[in-house]
């Protein structure tokens, strides 16, 4: 079964609830003026049938067609048809009337807006008056206190079980835009945040640094030689090398602690209240773990690095940019000192003021 008619079957299953709930109490207020009116067996047998056995017959209908949704819309067309008729039959008895055309609007606004309630009431109208014609335009509008007491079952139980309805599919709806929000947010291949929301968190940590001097660290890391590991071993084998060092940076920050991918082979951590010297040593146990793990089978495996450039907040620090340009800095030096170690900046007003030695550097030994 496909996903789509799928899909159109759970609405088929709702629709099948809601007319079966509406047909069986709109039948007390036709009921009541059938009983008032000394009605004719047959048309006690045709309320019967409308209210027990049409719901039932429009599903099967409904969820046995090629397209589920648009036999449900002819399903539709009838229930119109007949609350026309009821309407005529019961001589325009005014409570009763208004309630059937009254709940009738209700579904069809809420199955297809008011592009199908427009439809719907020229389709009543038009079966209410010729079978008000067949019956010779009788009138009987006075809705005596039984026809009041028979009308509110569906004046109470209709419009809270379709309020029940709407509140469930908000819900889902509600749920759906989280999960869509949660995709924009995060990398696919690795489920880490992406980076607009790696980003978000450098300057949520900016913030923090402003108001209350909490300390924070960020760090950029670059796989080395992520190029020639792609054209040697397949991209395979680097989509698992990048998975592999999204599982190691899991390991080895706590909760307040944000990672993500950046792009490519580039990733950035943000090290809530950490300075440089703890900082350093978190970048170092993922250094040394990259370093020790291994790509590739157990008859085939290849070693793989890491470079990692640090910056830790200081009040020379304006913004975003220049945070991330330090730690940028710092990474670009670790790569051209020949990869697999940690750089950090000093303390600069702006890292295009950086002096050549304004860093620390940790190798691999």
């Amino acid at each position: 079964m496909s996903r789509n008619r799928e899909k159109h079957l759970r609405y088929v299953a709702l629709v099948h609830r809601m007319r079966t709930l509406g047909s069986g109490l709109g039948a007390l207020p036709v009921g009541s003026v059938l009983y008032q009116q000394d009605a004719s067996h047959w048309l006690w047998a045709l309320m019967i049938l409308h209210a027990l056995i049409w719901p039932h017959i429009a599903w099967l209908l409904s969820s046995r067609a090629e397209t589920p949704a648009r036999a449900e819309r002819r399903n539709f067309l009838v229930d119109t048809i007949l609350v026309g008729i009821w309407i005529a039959v019961m001589r325009l008895n005014l409570l009763p009337s208004s309630v059937l055309v009254a709940m009738l609007a209700m579904n069809h606004v809420s199955a297809g807006g008011w592009r199908l309630l427009a439809r719907s009431l020229a389709v009543l109208s038009l079966s209410g008056l010729l079978t008000w014609w067949a019956l010779g335009f009788a009138v009987q509008p006075v809705s005596t206190m039984f026809n009041i007491v028979a009308c509110l079952p569906m004046l109470l139980s209709n419009p809270i079980w379709l309020s029940k309805v709407n509140f469930t599919l908000s819900q889902r709806v509600r749920q759906q835009n989280r999960l869509l929000d949660q995709l924009n947010r995060t990398d696919a291949l690795t489920g880490l945040p992406n980076r607009t929301h790696w980003l978000e968190a450098v300057g949520r940590a900016l913030q923090q640094f402003e108001r209350n001097q909490r300390p924070a660290t960020i760090v950029l890391i670059d796989v080395d030689n992520f190029k020639n590991i792609n054209d040697s071993h397949g991209h395979a084998a680097g989509d698992a090398l990048l998975r592999k060092l999204a599982s190691v940076l899991y390991e080895n920050l706590r909760e307040v602690d944000t990672p993500g991918r950046l792009g490519g082979d580039e990733f950035g951590l943000v090290l809530s209240n950490t300075d440089g010297a703890h900082a350093h040593a978190v970048a170092e146990r993922i250094r040394q773990q990259v370093e020790q793990s291994h790509i590739g089978t157990d008859s085939e495996a290849h070693a793989w690095t890491v470079s990692l450039g640090l910056a830790e907040i200081n009040h020379a620090i304006s913004g975003v940019g220049v945070w991330v340009r330090h730690a940028d800095i710092a990474l670009y030096r670790a790569k051209s000192r020949g990869r697999n170690r940690i750089c950090g900046t000093l303390p600069a007003a702006n890292a295009d003021d950086l002096p050549a030695d304004g860093m620390m550097a940790t190798r691999a030994p």
